[in-house]
């Protein structure tokens, strides 16, 4: 887990941050957390996976004809 410093950070935003933090029932260091990852992974962004189906359903969609090869595997060997 990564660690971050905020140097000069002003009194007034460091006593912000205490209240708003002292509001939702957490610590400063946990409201500090929770702001940076809503500023930088909002929950309404658009992940690859679905980013991904909607282009391909854009282009009419792919159809595969895929079979599972259910034939068994052999072991690994560790010599």
């Amino acid at each position: 887990m990564s660690a971050v410093t905020i140097r000069n950070l002003s009194e007034e935003t460091h006593r912000a941050l205490k209240a708003r933090a002292a509001a939702h029932g957490r610590s400063t260091e946990a409201e500090i957390r929770a702001i940076l990852e809503n500023a930088v992974r909002p929950p309404e962004r658009v992940k690859l996976g679905t980013a991904l189906a909607a282009f391909g359903g854009e282009l009419g969609g792919v159809d595969l004809d895929i079979e599972r090869d259910r034939s068994p595997v052999d072991p690994a060997m560790f010599e």
